[in-house]
């Protein structure tokens, strides 16, 4: 056993404060992570927006052909 607390050692995203962590300081609910960098951890939000506007059109190509989550 290290001893080392979870989380130690990697880079959270704070979506709060919209600072990188090392190591999780703030409430889990604002977190995003972990990531095995600094670097890592600040594009974050970049990833995020890219996901959800994926996502999006995924859906709206989805709506287009007719189908449903019903």
């Amino acid at each position: 056993m290290s001893g080392a607390l979870p989380g130690e050692g990697e880079y959270w995203f704070n979506t709060a404060t919209g600072q990188v962590e090392s190591g999780p300081q703030a409430d889990w609910s604002k977190l995003l992570g972990p990531y095995g960098s600094r670097a890592e951890a600040e594009l974050a939000m970049t990833k995020v927006r890219e996901r959800n506007e994926q996502w999006d059109k995924e859906d709206e190509e989805e709506a287009d052909q007719g189908g449903s989550w019903a």
